[in-house]
C-alpha cells in the first residue's frame, strides 16, 4: 500500500482520492478549508450544474475551448455519463435542463459536494486541514510535503489539484502553480475564463438590467470574426455578461491589446428584408407617432431610447417621415447592435481560470508528470478551459478519475 497525498479537495481532489482509495492506497487530502470543494458549493448559482449530458466523445471534446486534445484519454475514461451514474450512486438523483445541463434533483449543490466528501470518506480517504507551502525533493522525487504550520507529511506520490485563480474566496489562491513551478514545471499565461466582460460604450449604463433572449452574437478581433453564438445575454453597469458572453470570453486573449467587438443581431429570425418589411408594417400602424413611440412592439423599453439615439433619427420625427434611407438604417443596427469590448472583469469573478501547467508536461493518458517521477495534476490548475454548461466540472471529473486510477 503506498502513501498517497492529494494537494486539493475541490472536485478534481475528491474524485482522484476516492478512484485512488478505491484501488486499495492509503490516501489523505490535505485541503487548506475547514470545509472541502467550496467552489462546488456555488457553481451553478448554488445549483451545481454538475456535468453535462453530452455522451458524444468528440462532441464533448469540442466544448473544451483550450488544449482539447490532451483530454481524449480522460473523457475516454470517464464520460458525462460515469459522473451522473457516480452521483446517482452516492443517493443524489439528477435532472436535466436546457442546454443539456445536469442538476441534482434538490436544486442544493450543497448534496453534491457532502455525496463527494462521504464518498471519498466511505473510501477510506483521510483528511487534513492546511496550506501545502512547498516540496522537499531528492533525485527529482517528492518526498514530503511542509504545511503552513510547520507540519510535515510524507507520501509515496502527491497530486496537485488544487484549482485556478477565479473565485478566490473560496480557497483558489494559485497555490498549485507556485508549487509546480517550484519542481522545474512551466505555467502558461493565467487569465480569467467564462468571465463578464466591461464595455466602453457610453450607453451601456443606461441598459444595465436588460436581458435579452434569443440573440445571436459574433465576437471580432478588428474585422476578423472569432466566435459566434446564439443564446441569452445580460446588459450591466459595467459591460455585458450572461452565458453567450461567458462563451465568447473564453476566445479573448488580453482585451487591452486587442479591438474586440460583440455585433448583436438582436432579430436573428428575421433577414434584413423581412426585418425592413416588418418595421414598415409598425409604422404603417403608428403613421403619425413620433419615431420613439413606434417601437414598441419591436424592442424592449430600456433598448428603445439606445436604437434612436444610434440611429440617428430625431426622436420627435414622425414615422411617415422617415426616409428609406433611414430605415434600412436602423434595419443594419439592429442586426449589428456593436458593444466595443475594453477588457476582462476580474479574475477572481471568473467562473474558470485560462492557463495552468502547461500540458505538454503532463502525460494526458495517466495526468502523472513528465519532469517529476511521482507527481500527477487534475483539474483546473492544469492549461485546460471549456465552456459553460457544466463542462469544466466535468473536466475536473475526468481528469480526477485519471489520476486517481494511475497515482
Amino acid at each position: 500500500m503506498r502513501k498517497i497525498i492529494i494537494i486539493g479537495g475541490g472536485a478534481a481532489g475528491l474524485i482522484a482520492s476516492a478512484t485512488a482509495a478505491g484501488r486499495g492506497e492509503d490516501v489523505t487530502v490535505i485541503e487548506k478549508n475547514s470545509r472541502p470543494a467550496r467552489k462546488v458549493m456555488i457553481t451553478g448559482k448554488g445549483r451545481c450544474n454538475v456535468t453535462n449530458a453530452c455522451f458524444d466523445l468528440d462532441d464533448l471534446i469540442n466544448s473544451v475551448v483550450t488544449n482539447k486534445r490532451f483530454m481524449y484519454s480522460a473523457f475516454s475514461s470517464f464520460m458525462p455519463y460515469d459522473t451522473i451514474a457516480l452521483i446517482e450512486e452516492m443517493g443524489v438523483p439528477t435532472k436535466i435542463e436546457r442546454g443539456n445541463r445536469v442538476f441534482p434533483e434538490s436544486d442544493k449543490a450543497v448534496d453534491i459536494v457532502d455525496a463527494l466528501v462521504k464518498n471519498a470518506k466511505q473510501n477510506g480517504v483521510k483528511f487534513v486541514e492546511g496550506t501545502v507551502a512547498s516540496f522537499n525533493t531528492e533525485n527529482n522525487v517528492i518526498k514530503s510535503v511542509n504545511l503552513a504550520d510547520g507540519t510535515v507529511v510524507d507520501g509515496d506520490a502527491f497530486a496537485i489539484c488544487t484549482g485556478g485563480l477565479s473565485y478566490q474566496s473560496t480557497g483558489s489562491t494559485g497555490d498549485g502553480y507556485r508549487l509546480a513551478e517550484s519542481v522545474g514545471h512551466s505555467i502558461t499565461d493565467i487569465e480569467p475564463a467564462l468571465i463578464s466582460l466591461i464595455a466602453s460604450n457610453g450607453f451601456v449604463p443606461k441598459l444595465q438590467g436588460l436581458s435579452l433572449r434569443n440573440i445571436s452574437i459574433k465576437l471580432l478581433d478588428g474585422e476578423k470574426e472569432i466566435y459566434s453564438d446564439f443564446g441569452e445575454m445580460l446588459f450591466t453597469h459595467y459591460g455585458v455578461s450572461g452565458p453567450v458572453i461567458l462563451s465568447a470570453s473564453s476566445h479573448m486573449t488580453h482585451p487591452k491589446e486587442h479591438n474586440y467587438k460583440i455585433v448583436i443581431d438582436l432579430k436573428p429570425a428575421l433577414d434584413e428584408q423581412t426585418l425592413d418589411k416588418r418595421i414598415q408594417r409598425d409604422f404603417a400602424e403608428n403613421t403619425n407617432k413620433d419615431f420613439i413611440n413606434s417601437l414598441s412592439k419591436l424592442l424592449p423599453n430600456k433598448l428603445i431610447p439606445v436604437i434612436v439615439k444610434l440611429s440617428g433619427i430625431e426622436p420627435s420625427e414622425k414615422v411617415n417621415q422617415i426616409t428609406k434611407v433611414q430605415r434600412q438604417n436602423l434595419v443594419s443596427l439592429l442586426k449589428n447592435f456593436t458593444v466595443n469590448i475594453s477588457d476582462f472583469r476580474p479574475i477572481n469573478e471568473a467562473i474558470i481560470t485560462s492557463g495552468g501547467v502547461d500540458v505538454k508536461e503532463i502525460n494526458p493518458k495517466t495526468m502523472g508528470s513528465k519532469i517529476v517521477d511521482n507527481l500527477y495534476f487534475a483539474g483546473e490548475v492544469i492549461d485546460v478551459d471549456a465552456y459553460t454548461g457544466g463542462f469544466n466540472l466535468q473536466v475536473a471529473f475526468s481528469t480526477g478519475y485519471l489520476c486517481g486510477m494511475n497515482i
